[in-house]
């Protein structure tokens, strides 16, 4: 598997795909709204991707940029797997994948300098803070950062971060994260709460992280996320996720599909065995009632944008 997500232009998210998966997305593209996909590193790194726009019958558009705008580069190709051959190459990080093809510099214009925030001590802690605590939570992109950080501090007569702004303080924010997850070694266990998220969804249940915004808006919406034999679920919401990576354990709500406490109960015993058999440790004392908390935890979650 490549260490990438690809986007594509009808909004699909394929993430860490094998070189016959990148050559199907690749030669499928051409129709009206799937004309074009994006591939970027996992973790995603700023100003470093490539991309590919095409329209049935006519010649690929193939450009990729390492940097800054004097490392955005452009070629036209009319044959399909060179266009395949040139991505793999890229996704793998392999020397003189890129020789074969001509390639031109795009202009992309003057680079504007992105002036410093005009905060006060205070204003600037505080929105930093929020951006770290969304980043530490690792289900956020760069993307998404940044409209965090141009709308945090938003008043009705005030808007004191400009959309560049927030773009620069997300990526540097970003950046230091990458950094740091450098340094880990191993599983994680927020990896070992996706691997029991998945065995369970394997087995029936569905399971979904960082679900919604709160408990309401889950337990609403979480009978729309089952298949037709989905005998229950798990899941946990957005503030949960704030509360794990503030280091106050995990808490996961479940339930069974038909309503009863047996079966929640049931559905309790399985997400329990499976979160254990990760190596991950549980409180709940079997009480339908209650909510399942993984605790302790380390909330390490590998970014990917």
């Amino acid at each position: 598997m490549f260490e990438i997500m690809v986007k594509t232009e009808n909004a699909e998210r394929h993430v860490r795909v094998s070189d016959e998966e990148l050559a199907v997305l690749v030669r499928r593209i051409g129709g009206d709204g799937d004309r074009f996909l994006v591939v970027q590193r996992i973790p995603d790194l700023p100003d470093v991707f490539a991309q590919v726009w095409h329209e049935s019958g006519g010649d690929y558009t193939l450009e990729y940029r390492d940097g800054g705008a004097d490392r955005h580069f452009q070629a036209m190709v009319d044959d399909v797997e060179a266009v395949i051959e040139a991505m793999a190459g890229w996704a793998r990080q392999g020397s003189g994948w890129s020789t074969d093809l001509v390639w031109s510099l795009l202009d992309m214009g003057p680079t504007r300098d992105v002036p410093a925030l005009d905060l006060d001590e205070d204003e600037c802690k505080a929105l930093e803070k929020r951006v770290r605590d969304t980043l530490v939570g690792g289900f956020a992109d760069r993307a998404e950062l940044a409209e965090l950080a141009e709308d945090y501090l938003v008043t009705a007569d005030r808007r004191p971060v400009s959309r560049e702004q927030a773009v620069a303080l997300a990526d540097r924010m970003w950046l230091e994260r990458v950094a740091e997850q450098a340094e880990w070694q191993g599983e994680t266990d927020p990896e070992r709460l996706t691997r029991a998220f998945t065995a369970l969804q394997e087995a029936g249940i569905t399971g979904r992280e960082n679900f919604t915004c709160c408990r309401s808006c889950g337990q609403s919406e979480i009978g729309g996320e089952g298949g037709t034999d989905a005998r229950g679920f798990v899941y946990f919401h957005s503030q949960c996720t704030d509360s794990a990576a503030a280091g106050h354990g995990l808490v996961l709500l479940y339930g069974g599909f038909d309503g009863s406490s047996e079966t929640t109960a049931a559905i309790g015993d399985e997400v329990v065995a499976a979160l254990e058999a990760t190596g991950l440790q549980v409180d709940w004392d079997r009480d339908p009632n209650r909510a399942i908390t993984v605790t302790p935890l380390d909330w390490r979650r590998r970014l990917l944008g």
